[in-house]
């Protein structure tokens, strides 16, 4: 799974990892959770997380060369640049004046559940979103892909993938797509790479419930006929599908013991690209990106997985080509 970066004109290329809501992530670990009780927990910790911050993190992990830009603000946004910093994760985040959301994670040893408590991210002026298109535009030309992770802030322009898509098929990179809603349906009018939305997520793309596998592979071709080039269904624990336009495969977990689920789909799909960056087909791609996933679980705090268990992981998924 390791790379190393190409280069173009003499400078090292790198992975765009652009989200516009990273977090600040805390994770607490109790035996078991008493409701309305006084609870303490027996572990906690606080680390960087946000979808985007998840793939470079786990990008980073696979021998990679992230680079992450988007939104962060006040103490938190400057606790996240730190740990960035600390990880050797390449960065640039445009300043903005509301502070940068808080994630907890709660998890309930005794249930063996995970509860995620999300902070809904806060309007931003849209000179802010010009000026992380700015610094999109100034990173394309020395990035081997882009990746664009989750949704926007509130009120943020609809239209802001579909123009960094647009930017990278300008300067002839990947461009990966994992957003839903408005987000994800105009970007497909930009042509992206390739598009991952979960199984809720694509059947709000097509407007109807998708109830078999036969629905499932209708609704990717009509996301390819929209414009996509690549189409990625994940399922949380249930098979995986992939569609490049010509070939389905039909892509398997194993079944891991989880320890901590969230940052799996982001964990998926920094490997999917790197795969991909690699020559891998889209088959063979999505193997290493369920095995990031499910190697993401086996760790407390989203996106801080290892290359030897992904390497552990990869040869155990079953992968048909349908």
């Amino acid at each position: 799974m390791n790379s190393r970066a190409k280069r173009r004109d003499g400078v090292a290329s790198t992975i765009l990892c652009v989200g516009a809501t990273p977090a600040e992530q805390r994770v607490m670990v109790f035996s078991q959770l008493t409701e309305d009780a006084v609870n303490r927990a027996a572990l906690t910790l606080d680390g960087a997380a946000g979808k985007s911050v998840n793939v470079a993190k786990v990008l980073k992990a696979l021998g990679e060369h992230p680079y992450a830009t988007g939104f962060l603000g006040g103490d938190r946004g400057r606790r996240i640049r730190s740990r960035l910093d600390h990880q050797r994760i390449q960065h640039e985040f445009v300043d903005v004046p509301s502070h940068t959301r808080l994630c907890i994670t709660v998890i309930d040893q005794y249930a063996g559940s995970q509860t995620e408590l999300v902070e809904e991210s806060l309007p931003v002026p849209s000179r802010c979103y010009s000026e992380l298109f700015r610094v999109v535009r100034k990173r394309l030309p020395v990035s081997r892909a882009i990746i664009l992770s989750g949704t926007l802030t509130q009120g943020g322009p609809a239209d802001f993938y579909f123009r960094c898509v647009r930017e990278s098929n300008r300067v002839g990179i990947l461009s990966v797509v994992d957003a839903k809603g408005e987000s994800l349906d105009r970007a497909l009018d930009a042509h992206p790479s390739l598009v991952k939305p979960n199984r809720s997520e694509l059947e709000a793309s097509v407007g109807r419930k998708l109830k078999s596998e036969r629905a499932l592979r209708k609704a990717m071709q009509e996301l390819v006929d929209r414009g996509a080039g690549s189409v990625v269904v994940t399922g949380g624990a249930e098979a995986t599908l992939a569609f490049d336009g010509t070939s389905f495969w039909r892509i398997h977990p194993v079944r891991l013991k989880a320890v901590n689920p969230i940052g799996s789909g982001d964990s998926f799909t920094a490997a999917l690209v790197s795969s991909l960056l690699r020559g891998e087909d889209l088959g063979e791609a999505c193997r290493w990106g369920t095995a990031a996933g499910g190697a993401n679980t086996l760790s407390l705090m989203p996106g801080e997985l290892t290359l030897k268990k992904v390497r552990e992981i990869g040869p155990l998924i079953h992968v048909e080509r349908l």
